[in-house]
This record gives C-alpha cells, structure tokens and sequence, in this order.
C-alpha cells in the first residue's frame, strides 16, 4: 500500500461502523491520524468498538452527540448506509467537514489499478464476472474482489501490488462519498429506479452512479449499458473513453448480443448457451465483463473457459441442486419486482414454481402480472403473500398458494411441481419483515432444500 502522509495528526472522525467503519478506522490509525469513531450500537454488544478500543482508538457508542463537532475534526468517514438526512453529517455539512466514504481511503493508497462496477441490478455478477476473467490464465498478480460485495475495499487495498487488479463493487451510497476516486475502468451495469428512500429524486440517484467517472480522463475506460437511455445521453460528457455494450443492437465500438452469441469489437466471444448461468440480464454481465476483459488483454479461450464454467454467486439465481428431477435456485438477492422479472426471465419457455413475498413497502404488484403469466404455480410468504396472490390472480396463475416463511414454502413448492420443473426463490421484496438479510433468507431456503433429499 502506499504510505501516505497527510492523514498524520490529523483528527478523524468515523461515523458508523460494520466491515467498511471498523477497516477504515484501522487504517486511519496506521496512517497516523487521530481517529474517533462513532456507532450507535451500545458498547456491550458492539465486538468492533471493543477490538478498536483495545488498539488505542478511541470509541464513543450508543449514539450520535451532535457536540462531538465541536472538536474540529478535518474529515469525516461515514458508513455508506448512514444517510445525508442524519443530524451529525448535517452538523458536518453546515461545517464545511469533508464527508467521504471508505472507497475514497481505499483509492488512495492503492498500489494496484482499480476497475469499479456500478448499476441497480447486476452488478455482484458482473463484479465476480470480471475477478474470474482476469484471473483466468493470468501470470502475474491477482484480481481482488472489493467493496459491496463483502470485502472492505480500504481493507483490500492494504494488500494488493501494482500488478494486481481492485475490481470494486460500489453503490451509489458508496460513490456519494467520493472525491479524488478514480478507476482506471468503470463499469454501469444499468440505471433504473432505486433507493428514492436514500436519494430522494431518481435524478439524485443517477448523479450518484455517474460520480464513478468524474474524475476520470482519456487514457481511462467507462463501460456502459447502452440499453439505458441515461447512460446514452451521458456519455457525450465524460472525458473516459466509451466502450458501449448492448443486447439490444449491434455495436460496432463495443460488445453486443446477436444471432445468439456474444461479440467484441464483431469478433465472436462465445455462444449463449456456453454461459453458466441463465438469461437475458445474465448476458448483459457476461458482456460488460467480456468488455473489462479485453480491454485488460484476456485471451478469447481464456474468456470461454471462465464464463462457461461459471455457476452464478450466493443468492443470485444460485443453481442449488437436483431433486426428483426438480432445479432449485436460490435468487434470494431479488429484492425488487425488477430483479424478479429478471429471474424470471432467464426460464423463458420453461415450467417454473416461484417462490415470493416479503417486506410490504406499500407498493403494489401491477408490474410483476406479465412476468407471472406463464408460471405454473406460486408459493407466497410474508408481509406481502396477500398482495403478490392479488398480482398472481390477475397474470391467471392456476394455482396459489400462501404459507408463513421460505422453510415451509420449499416443501410446498415441491409438492406442486414435476420432473423437469424449476423451483425459484425470487422475492421481490425485501427479507426485513422476517430475516435480517437477504443472505439468511437464501441460506435458509438451501437449508429447506437440503431436508428434502433426506
């Protein structure tokens, strides 16, 4: 990593801590800066604020006391999740406090390039798209995956050379929070509405993915959804150079999907049917990764070999297992009618009982009836089980059934379904009305899975 100077004796306070907070503030500390960190988490039951308390930083837990500002603090890392809305960062805001997130400390002691990923959907798959890719055949150094996908990136960047690769997840919490960031290849899987909670307005949310290439120039890349008729309009102002991708149309500048195969630049890349994992939205990853890989210098063979045995990541139309002749896969990660339309989309022509339901956020589910027109049956749960059986009503799906979590919708689905039948878990909702995460929900339908091989 690169021994920087200027964060020596200087005050910092971090705000908020989980995996991104408790690597920051380690860094920091390393760094030579006067680190206090602020969580709301009582002390008693906060492991990080201890571990921190026990290296000599400082910790105050339990909540935000605005008077902490009156210690003239030069910056101020806040957790990603944390919103602008929270009375401290306002207080910061009103004082002229720098507010940057942790991808900001992880950029600037980087010693490997970094290729950052951004987008509403798709950008988990398409990030450990671009890791496998650029560490098929390679020679030297390694391609780390960072950031949102579950690796601190100001943790990761500690470790890696100049002949590594960050490929950085980033969302747009994350990207708010940015400075002097720079990738050398940026990604945007795609914009859609998203986080309005956070945002406010989707024209917030754009300018918060768009943040990925403000800083950067000519001799850089920016790989975009060209599908997105933002991204198209945008394009025309970034000093990047634009290497479109699309399953929509040719492109001749970039990486497109025709006649049921992938190209780059009109040279084929591979089939669809080589991908390991199913879909129209899966195809779009697979190209804006095709796209990282040959700016990178990935062989075509090397580009086969990688996609072709690719099975999906944990919790993203996950191929689960074989049963009775029945395809379980787990997209518990869907936790929006449009990541569930996507899911569905990749079982065109086939037979599919879908598992669904969870937090209600007061939406209806009008615009999830095309995509349940075909389905043999739905199991629902959850908050939301009374309003997806109304939507499941309208798309004429014969048989519906309600029951009270994913443990006990697993056995039911499988009652329902045939040899040769697909059995999904794609939401469409948030996990919160009944797990903490939408991991846990996933894990505890490969677990209800699992009880019926015995």
């Amino acid at each position: 990593m690169k021994e920087i100077t200027n964060y020596q004796n200087q005050k910092v306070l971090v705000l908020g801590l989980a995996k991104s907070g408790l690597s920051a503030a380690k860094l920091l500390h390393h760094l030579g800066a006067l680190v206090t960190v602020n969580d709301g988490k009582p002390f008693e039951s906060n492991p990080a604020a201890q571990e921190l308390l026990e290296n000599g930083i400082r910790v105050i837990t339990g909540s935000h006391p605005i008077e902490l500002l009156d210690e003239d603090f030069a910056l101020m890392v806040k957790n990603p999740g944390i919103p602008y809305s929270n009375p401290l960062v306002e207080k910061a805001q009103s004082l002229n406090i720098p507010i940057v997130t942790e991808v900001e400390l992880a950029y600037q002691i980087s010693e490997a390039p970094i290729i950052g990923v951004t987008g509403t959907n798709g950008k988990t798959t398409t990030t450990t798209m671009i890791g496998l890719l650029l560490n098929q055949d390679r020679n030297k150094g390694k391609a780390y995956l960072a950031g949102n996908i579950g690796f601190p990136a100001s943790e990761v960047a500690q470790k890696v050379v100049a002949n590594d690769d960050m490929v950085v997840e980033l969302s747009s919490f994350q990207l708010m929070g940015t400075q002097e960031f720079k990738p050398h290849i940026a990604v945007i899987t795609n914009i859609y509405e998203a986080h309005l909670d956070y945002h406010g307005t989707r024209e917030e949310y754009v300018e918060a993915k768009w943040k990925i290439q403000q800083n950067m120039g000519s001799e850089d890349y920016l790989v975009i959804n060209w599908h997105t008729e933002e991204l198209r309009q945008l394009a025309s102002t970034t000093q990047a150079s634009v290497i479109p991708f699309s399953v929509e149309e040719k492109l001749e500048n970039g990486a497109y999907f025709e006649d049921g195969k992938l190209f780059f630049l009109d040279e084929e890349i591979m089939s669809a049917d080589e991908l390991g994992v199913p879909g129209l939205h899966n195809i779009e990853n697979a190209l804006a990764a095709i796209a990282v890989a040959k700016i990178k210098g990935v062989s075509t063979v090397s580009i086969q070999q990688a996609l072709s045995h690719f099975n999906g990541v944990p919790h993203r139309t996950q191929f689960v297992g074989n049963i009775a002749g029945r395809k379980f896969y787990n997209d518990s990660k869907a936790t929006n009618i449009l990541a569930t339309e996507m899911a569905l989309s990749g079982f065109e022509n086939q037979k599919v009982v879908l598992l669904a339901g969870g937090l209600d956020r007061g939406n209806s589910f009008d615009e999830l009836v095309p995509a349940l027109s075909n389905l043999k049956a739905v199991v629902l749960f959850g908050e939301t089980k009374d309003k997806l059986a109304e939507a499941a009503k309208k798309a004429n799906v014969k048989t519906i059934i309600l029951t009270d979590n994913v443990e006990t919708a697993v056995p039911l689905a499988f009652a329902e379904s045939s040899e040769d039948d697909n059995i999904l878990l794609s939401p469409a909702n948030a996990s919160w009305d009944q797990y903490s995460s939408f991991e846990i929900r996933g894990d505890k339908f490969m677990q209800a899975v699992k009880q019926l091989e015995k």
